[in-house]
């Protein structure tokens, strides 16, 4: 793990327990904590080897109206169900997803000082009755799981704003939006009569000195979703060993985005779809810094298989010539 990796751990767990000691501007956390998520999920993504599983344009172009369709069937279960019935059942569902998602996240601390072999060595369990399912895990992943499960049984019993954070956080840094967002947001109750329903970590709650909106909030999608762009962004520049040059577009864009959201959002005093403003930010950053550089083609050519081919043959090439 990088220093300012590290530096931006520390920095998002000081700010997550900030307001609990000190009154802290909730326009400003919204800002920096965000930030910070994006910052450390993509560093994160950055890995030796290309992922195993990809997105095609298909998946893409579904994912809005799978959404849609979710948040519609939500809006109405909450509309004509028992509000405390439809929670419980989505409680016990994150239960088990915050047990994964936080194991996950700690699972890099905590495998340093556990022995190699419990890092390495699978261990496949069968469930009962259905032998084609299997899990795969180490020892080191039960280990992270126990602080994890612990922390999502306190989050059961409290709902507390802190914990629902972090497990929002632990979602974002382990995970055709931009029409779907506006549309829920601005042409429907739907997008925000679901979010303050909802009594699960799909969004992040900032405490504020109004007694009327004692908190500010901001979907989980806000973050992941502009954050995978980013972080493609980093992984094009670490395949060509240029450190991070495109990345910091991406970012800077991210940023200037959210903060117009904030600005935007207190002026008119109304709920906003924060994609409107990211997702022209942060193409319109990178955009104009790869064509400054003449060097569209090769971004839009980007395949990280490839790339971790060409690597993989020019390393046995070298270690070739080393033995002749």
């Amino acid at each position: 793990m990088k220093n300012n990796e590290r530096l931006a751990n520390f920095a998002l767990a000081g700010l997550t327990l900030a307001p609990l000691l000190v009154k802290v501007d909730p326009n400003l956390n919204v800002v920096l904590t965000a930030c910070l998520t994006v910052y450390v999920g993509c560093y994160r993504s950055v890995k030796p080897t290309p992922p195993s599983e990809t997105m095609s344009n298909e998946h893409a172009m579904r994912f809005p109206f799978v959404g849609s369709a979710m948040l519609l069937s939500l809006f109405l279960l909450f509309k004509f169900l028992s509000k405390d019935l439809v929670n419980a059942v989505l409680t016990c569902y994150f239960f088990a997803l915050g047990i994964i998602a936080l194991s996950a996240t700690l699972l890099p601390a905590i495998k340093r000082y556990l022995p190699n072999h419990w890092n390495d060595d699978l261990i496949t369990w069968h469930f009962p009755f259905f032998h084609s399912l299997e899990i795969e895990f180490t020892r080191s992943q039960i280990v992270a799981a126990i602080p994890g499960t612990f922390f999502c049984a306190w989050y059961a019993s409290q709902k507390h704003w802190l914990a629902n954070n972090i497990l929002g956080l632990a979602f974002s840094i382990q995970a055709g939006l931009f029409v779907y967002d506006i549309f829920w947001v601005f042409f429907t109750p739907v997008m925000v009569s679901v979010a303050k329903s909802f009594d699960a970590p799909i969004k992040l709650l900032f405490p504020t000195r109004d007694a009327a909106r004692p908190f500010s909030m901001l979907g989980l999608g806000d973050i992941v979703i502009p954050g995978i762009f980013v972080a493609l962004a980093l992984r094009f520049d670490v395949s060509r060993g240029k450190g991070s040059q495109y990345f910091k577009s991406a970012f800077l864009g991210y940023t200037v985005g959210l903060v117009l959201t904030i600005v935007v959002m207190n002026w008119f005093q109304a709920a906003q779809p924060a994609l409107l403003y990211i997702v022209p930010s942060v193409i319109g950053f990178l955009a104009a810094h790869v064509i400054w550089n003449s060097e569209v083609k090769q971004l839009m050519e980007f395949d990280e298989s490839k790339s971790a081919a060409s690597s993989k043959d020019s390393s046995e090439t070298k270690a070739g010539k080393k033995v002749e």
